[in-house]
């Protein structure tokens, strides 16, 4: 039987975090029985099961949440409690009032959410055992610290490689949109292919947002990591080479944009246009080397081609820029101008 779209994931958690989280429940259930042998430890298994996230960062914050919402709960509940004793309003009451405690002091979802469950569970099963209130913050806060000793300990995730991925296909997709703008700019256009022209170059900026929310995404595992020091400047690399792109979408898309409006048929009469496209073609090679670059110097991967401009240096090379014809002036400028800043990115200037 298959399950509604609604209750699937696009993807399965990481095995290894399954059972991380299985171990942490578990050494929370055995931990909490020795130290407070009178109750099932409910409350700590929950907050193992709770705590165990993908990166260490998340399980120190679920951790904080889970802690300070079962404590503000409890007490709460406690002062609702000795105020009004044990009628069976008082649990209504104990609820709204906790879901308005969460409201007034802006406490996160997690955190908002644990107070009023806490204060009910305490009232309605704990009300007639002495020390009940007292025991589940105990409870909790044992379950809290093993999910996070457990995720520190068991192979703490690192998530690097979905940034490394985005990263680069932003950089391939860059170097595709600088190739499509220089046959663009040696070939007729139509009106339906300048529009397709403009619609790929949009795509990049949710490429760009993409990469950029995978970056946060691995500086976040990293947080609190043990083994940072071994992936640091990976990382450091990637943002660094995110950093030198986020600027060459804006001008792609601004090139895009200024051949878009500033288009007519007689523009391919102007002999500068087949220099500036050559240019072009050199930025878009240098473009699909940077992400093999590492660490982001200069030196050369092993075995891959050479930097282009390297050797030729784009706008530095010899041009020949006639004056142009009065319509087109503004529109080869601003490609030469955007083209002289996109070079500049290329080589770190």
């Amino acid at each position: 039987m298959r399950l509604p779209a609604s209750l699937r994931a696009p993807s399965r958690v990481p095995l290894l975090q399954v059972v991380k989280t299985s171990v942490a429940t578990v050494a929370a259930w055995f931990v909490a029985v020795l130290v407070l042998p009178s109750e099932l430890p409910i409350f700590a298994a929950i907050a193992a099961l709770l705590v165990v996230q993908p990166s260490v960062n998340q399980s120190f914050g679920k951790a904080i949440e889970r802690s300070v919402g079962v404590i503000a709960g409890v007490l709460i509940a406690s002062l609702i409690g000795l105020v009004f004793n044990n009628q069976s309003w008082v649990i209504l009451l104990a609820i709204v009032v906790s879901i308005f405690f969460g409201w007034l002091f802006r406490l996160t979802p997690g955190s908002a959410n644990q107070i009023p469950i806490s204060a009910m569970l305490v009232l309605a099963i704990g009300a007639a055992t002495p020390g009940y209130a007292i025991d589940r913050i105990i409870e909790t806060l044992i379950g809290a610290a093993l999910g996070v000793i457990v995720n520190v300990l068991i192979v703490p995730p690192v998530v690097l490689a979905p940034a490394e991925r985005d990263v680069n296909l932003l950089a391939q997709e860059l170097a595709a949109s600088l190739e499509r703008l220089a046959r663009s700019l040696t070939t007729r256009q139509s009106r339906q292919q300048l529009d397709g022209l403009m619609i790929e170059a949009r795509l990049l900026r949710p490429m760009r947002e993409s990469a950029e929310a995978s970056v946060r995404q691995g500086e976040e595992s990293l947080t609190l990591n043990p083994r940072q020091s071994a992936h640091r400047r990976r990382l450091e690399h990637t943002s660094q080479l995110l950093a030198r792109l986020s600027p060459i979408v804006t001008r792609v898309i601004g090139m895009t944009r200024a051949l878009h409006d500033h288009y007519d048929p007689s523009l391919h009469e102007e002999p500068a246009l087949h220099s500036i496209a050559s240019e072009l073609g050199r930025a878009a090679h240098d473009l699909r080397l940077l992400p093999r670059t590492p660490f982001g110097d200069h030196a050369e991967v092993p075995g891959a081609e050479p930097l282009r401009t390297a050797e030729i240096p784009v706008l530095t090379a010899p041009l020949t820029i006639a004056r142009p014809h009065p319509e087109h002036w503004l529109l080869i400028g601003s490609l030469m101008e955007d083209l002289r800043r996109i070079h500049e990115e290329i080589v770190g200037d």
